[in-house]
């Protein structure tokens, strides 16, 4: 049998990077963020004092944003009074939830709930204690971090916007996924000169 024909083995080991490279420009790496809080949420409105302490989270490594979710979990015995931010260390900021009057609801808690662009419920149709996925208020929605670098303080920011209500932050989290580097090609690559500079012997 004859050789192969060396253009017939950089061909093929061509697609074989192209195919690597695919595959690895587009893997997606996802890093967890926050935790316990137990701060209390004030109901004291009548003296603008309804602000809890802001829940800081911090980022420690520069990541690229490509999608960033939030996890919450805390106690209030009305969950329509509560207003929930979100503000970047670059000062974005964004109302994942907020309630017209007309849209009261009653009912208590959020337990593990998660605010996420792709769920398939928006925060508006779900019900207390919203355990589950569900997208940010229509017109809120998380995107406006992608691009943005993570590193730094991440502010939660919660407001009890009527009286008589308190409760406590128990827990928050962010879940940042960001596109990853695709070192293997220089693997490929190397695996490709290898070959050249070493055909198989016949």
């Amino acid at each position: 049998m004859e050789p192969r024909s060396p253009i017939l083995k950089v061909v093929a080991l061509f697609v074989t990077v192209v195919a690597v490279a695919a595959g690895s420009v587009f893997a997606d790496s996802v890093h967890i963020y926050g935790g316990s809080f137990a701060l209390p949420i004030p109901d004291d409105t009548q003296t603008s004092e309804g602000w809890m302490a802001d829940a800081i989270i911090v980022v420690p490594t520069h990541h690229i944003i490509h999608d960033i979710d939030v996890s919450i979990s805390l106690t209030h015995s009305s969950a329509f009074d509560l207003q929930l931010f979100l503000q970047s260390p670059a000062g974005t900021r964004l109302c994942l939830n907020m309630y017209d009057f007309d849209e009261f609801f009653t009912g208590a808690d959020y337990t593990q709930t998660v605010f996420d662009d792709e769920a398939l419920i928006p925060i508006e149709q779900a019900e207390a204690p919203f355990t589950g996925r569900f997208r940010p208020r229509a017109g809120n929605l998380l995107e406006i971090f992608d691009g943005q670098d993570a590193y730094g303080l991440w502010r939660l920011q919660i407001y009890d916007a009527w009286d008589y209500d308190t409760g406590i932050l128990n827990n928050a989290q962010l879940e940042i996924t960001t596109p990853e580097p695709a070192t293997i090609i220089l693997l490929a690559l190397g695996t490709a000169l290898m070959c050249l500079f070493n055909p198989r012997r016949t």
